[in-house]
C-alpha cells in the first residue's frame, strides 16, 4: 500500500512538473546580467530578450548587476527561485576564470546553475588613448618596456583582464593594472586619458575606434575580423602565439525542472536567429553558437581548465 502511494506521489509530482513546464512562462522573465549596460553582454541580452518576448509573449526583463568580477549578478541568480523566472545571460567571466582568479566565490559555477545554452563567441580587440603616441604593437610595447610599471591597463571583465595579463607575459612588459565594474567603464576612463590601453570585447571597442576616439593596435583572435580588415592581430604583429576570446552562455538556478529549462533552450536558440541578434553578431563580430545544456556543461569544464593553465601560466595569483 505505502508502495503504491509514494508512486502515486511521484506521478503527480511528474505531473504537475509537466504541467507547470507547459504553462511556463505565465509572467515576466529577468535576465540577470553581470556587466553594466552598454557592455557585450548587456546588448546581445537585449537582443535575446526582444525575441524571447515575441514568442513567450511575456515580457523580458534585463536586469544589470556590474561589479565584483560578476560575483554581485551570479550570486543573486543563484539564489533566486528554480523556477526559469531568473536566466543568468553571463560570459566565461563568471563560469570559466573566477574559480581560478579568486580564493573563495560568493558561488559555484556549476553546483549552483543549470546550463541552457551557449550563445556565442568572439575576440577582443587592443586599444590605447589618442595620447599615446605608438601607433603599432610593437611601439606599445617598446614604450612599455622603456617606462616598466608606467603604462596602464584597465579591464572590465576577467576576459578583458586576462589579455591583458596574457599580453604583459608574452610581450615581455610590465603595465600597471587598474580594474573596473565593467569594460564601458573602462573606455570612459580610456578615452578621458586616465589610462593607457585596454583589450576589450569587440561590441564596446569597434564604435569607439570607427567614431575616431580610440585607436586599435591590434586584435586578439589569430585571424583578422572582417569589421575591421585593417587592424593586425597581436599575433601577426610580432606577439607570436597571442590568442585571447570569450564566449556567452546562459543558466538558470540549479534543480530548476528539465522541462523549464528546455523550453527556455528553444526560445533562446531561436531568438540567436532572430533580427536584433543577428544583428548584434554582425555588428560585433561575434560568432554565433548555441548548444544543448548537457555540450554547455562540458564546455565549460574544458574551458575552466584551459582558463586555469592562462592564469596561472600568466603568474596571477589568486586574490
Amino acid at each position: 500500500m505505502k508502495t503504491s502511494l509514494r508512486i502515486a506521489a511521484t506521478a503527480a509530482t511528474l505531473l504537475a512538473f509537466a504541467a507547470g513546464a507547459q504553462e511556463f512562462p505565465t509572467k515576466p522573465i529577468t535576465f540577470i546580467v553581470p556587466f553594466a549596460a552598454g557592455s557585450a553582454t548587456d546588448q546581445l541580452a537585449r537582443a535575446l530578450g526582444q525575441s524571447v518576448t515575441e514568442q513567450s509573449k511575456q515580457a523580458v526583463v534585463i536586469d544589470n548587476k556590474p561589479g565584483a568580477s560578476g560575483f554581485l549578478a551570479a550570486q543573486q541568480a543563484a539564489k533566486a527561485n528554480a523556477d526559469g523566472y531568473t536566466v543568468l545571460v553571463t560570459t566565461n567571466t563568471t563560469h570559466a576564470a573566477n574559480e581560478h582568479l579568486y580564493k573563495a566565490l560568493p558561488y559555484d559555477p556549476v553546483k549552483d546553475f543549470a546550463p541552457v545554452t551557449l550563445l556565442g563567441k568572439g575576440g577582443q580587440i587592443m586599444i590605447v588613448n589618442l595620447k599615446v603616441p605608438a601607433k603599432t604593437v610593437q611601439e606599445f610595447i617598446a614604450l612599455a618596456k622603456k617606462d616598466p610599471g608606467k603604462l596602464t591597463f584597465g579591464s572590465g571583465s576577467s576576459s578583458s583582464r586576462i589579455a591583458g595579463e596574457l599580453f604583459q607575459q608574452m610581450a615581455g612588459v610590465q603595465l600597471l593594472h587598474v580594474p573596473y565594474k565593467s569594460n564601458p567603464l573602462a573606455v570612459t576612463d580610456l578615452l578621458g586619458g586616465q589610462i593607457d590601453m585596454m583589450i576589450t570585447d569587440n561590441a564596446t571597442g569597434l564604435p569607439q575606434v570607427k567614431g575616431g576616439k580610440v585607436r586599435a593596435l591590434g586584435m586578439s583572435s589569430l585571424k583578422r575580423s572582417p569589421l575591421a580588415p585593417d587592424v593586425p592581430t597581436i599575433d601577426e604583429s610580432g606577439v607570436k602565439g597571442y590568442e585571447m576570446s570569450y564566449w556567452f552562455a546562459a543558466y538558470v538556478p540549479a534543480k530548476t525542472p528539465a522541462a523549464v529549462v528546455q523550453k527556455l533552450h528553444d526560445y533562446l536558440v531561436a531568438a540567436t536567429k532572430g533580427a536584433a541578434a543577428k544583428n548584434f553578431y554582425e555588428s560585433t563580430g561575434t560568432d554565433a553558437a548555441t548548444s544543448t545544456p548537457e555540450e554547455l556543461a562540458k564546455f565549460q569544464s574544458a574551458e575552466s581548465q584551459k582558463w586555469g593553465r592562462i592564469i596561472k601560466a600568466a603568474g596571477i595569483q589568486p586574490e
